[in-house]
């Protein structure tokens, strides 16, 4: 506890520092205003409800990482979802586009070419997804009472006018905290947006504890949850901090009168190296059908069944998810990381690993094992994600064709059901609260670190999954 006190103090007397972070805190503060400021011509009451009988669906997903202002449908209610949606579509296209792929590799210009691209891309989903929220709003009612006072093309174009404008500040606010503040801004404004939803968590939890929800089984279910919970984050940790460590041998060069090279090192490979990109990614493209499906089912068959079929805790969506995650895993790692560059520089450089003969061979030990590694992760990933979400809502095997009854007659109803409680870090945010508060704390390490100040730790150094 001295130690952490310490190093917030040092914190605290850097002026550099100091400001860095009361920049970030100030930014997040004005994220969180946004929140309260309702978009005009919204019943806001009727709209509270209808999330209330649609949590676990598509809308309370979308609504997680706006940070609940979606349910309010404030100026920010599309969040950072346009922002990841457009880095999505983009990192697609390096693959298959040469233009952007040529852009990639011209450094730190052809990244900024790539984000401004992103930009113009995000502005335009935006307005797709705030004309769709328009108009689903306009159709939508609950027991009578219409979402909206005065619909109409002038309410639509003012939806689209205002969510869109507070998408692009929220992207801009995210920069400014990668530029000016501490950590990734974009991360640290969902984690901002999830953090906040703790104090109804808890609350939730001591209504179903006092009322004694699940009758004599409730002591256990709650100490079962606290106890569940404190695993998941140590596992997180434990994994986020794991990494396989390569030998490399570098060989004795001669320079004039010295003698450069001859030591080893290690190459670090990490277990889950695209952190919490692959299930931000499975998730939003999950929302593409859902979304269609909410918007339509009304008036298809098609959409109706699709919306049922993968909706949350069906099996397949649990599927799509775990599929998802596994493919999003290997595709990210694949782009950040290129094993034949790696064995070239590595050769040009006198390195080798041990046992290894340079150039092809080097790559493919490398490819080897960083296949194994990734897929080691996503299961990771797909574990942590789903094991809370089964808690919440079940996993719905009696909906299965043919062997659906045998489950339904033998089955624990609460492994069916869930436990219908509001388990606070679900799969994804859980996730993203560790991993950003790990990547947040490496980054002010590293700060005090490069000051002569000690971190937090005694020993070693926090290691984050940029490490």
């Amino acid at each position: 506890m001295r130690k952490l006190v310490e190093a917030i103090r040092n914190i605290f007397i850097t002026p550099d520092l100091r400001n860095r972070v009361l920049f970030t805190l100030a930014i997040l503060a004005v994220y969180r205003l946004g929140a309260f400021i309702p978009t005009p011509g919204i019943n806001t009451a009727a709209l509270g409800q209808l999330f209330e009988q649609s949590r676990g669906s598509v809308l309370g997903l979308i609504d997680l990482f706006s940070g609940g202002n979606l349910r309010r449908l404030t100026i920010f209610a599309l969040g950072i979802m346009p922002y990841i949606t457009a880095a999505i579509i983009l990192e697609l296209l390096v693959v298959v586009w040469p233009y952007l792929e040529r852009l990639q590799k011209e450094g730190e210009l052809g990244r900024r070419k790539i984000t401004q691209y992103t930009r113009y891309l995000t502005i335009i989903l935006s307005l797709f997804q705030s004309f769709t929220i328009a108009l689903t709003l306009q159709r939508q009612s609950l027991n009578g009472a219409s979402l909206v006072y005065h619909p109409g093309v002038k309410f639509i174009l003012m939806t689209m006018l205002t969510l869109t404008t507070g998408s692009a500040f929220i992207m801009w606010l995210g920069e400014q905290i990668s530029d000016r503040g501490i950590g990734n801004g974009m991360s640290l404004i969902i984690f901002a947006g999830i953090v906040v939803g703790l104090p109804n968590a808890v609350t939730d939890l001591w209504t179903k504890a006092s009322t004694r929800q699940w009758g004599s089984f409730t002591p256990i279910a709650i100490l079962g949850l606290f106890v569940l919970m404190a695993a998941v984050i140590a596992f997180i940790v434990f994994v986020e901090s794991g990494q396989r460590r390569i030998p490399v041998q570098y060989a004795k060069r001669v320079m004039g009168r010295k003698v450069m090279g001859g030591q080893m090192t290690y190459l670090p490979l990490r277990v889950n190296a695209g952190g919490v990109i692959p299930p931000i990614f499975a998730s939003s493209l999950l929302t593409f059908p859902q979304t269609a499906a909410l918007l339509f089912k009304s008036k298809s068959p098609v959409f109706q069944h699709l919306a049922s079929a993968i909706s949350w805790g069906e099996p397949l969506y649990t599927l799509l998810y775990v599929v998802l995650i596994i493919f999003f895993a290997f595709f990210y790692v694949g782009i950040i990381f290129n094993p034949t560059d790696l064995a070239d520089n590595m050769r040009k450089y006198g390195g080798f690993i041990p046992g290894i003969r340079p150039g092809r061979n080097t790559s493919e030990y490398i490819n080897r094992i960083l296949t194994r590694l990734t897929f080691v992760g996503g299961v990771y990933l797909a574990v942590v994600c789903l094991l809370p979400e089964w808690m919440i809502s079940g996993i719905h095997l009696q909906h299965l064709p043919m062997v659906g009854n045998w489950f339904d007659v033998h089955m624990w109803r609460f492994v069916l059901d869930g436990l219908n409680v509001q388990f606070y870090f679900g799969g994804t945010s859980l996730l993203i609260v560790v991993g950003v508060a790990m990547d947040t704390v490496q980054q002010l390490e590293a700060q005090l670190v490069m000051r002569n100040y000690e971190g937090f730790v005694r020993k070693g150094r926090v290691r984050s999954r940029r490490a």
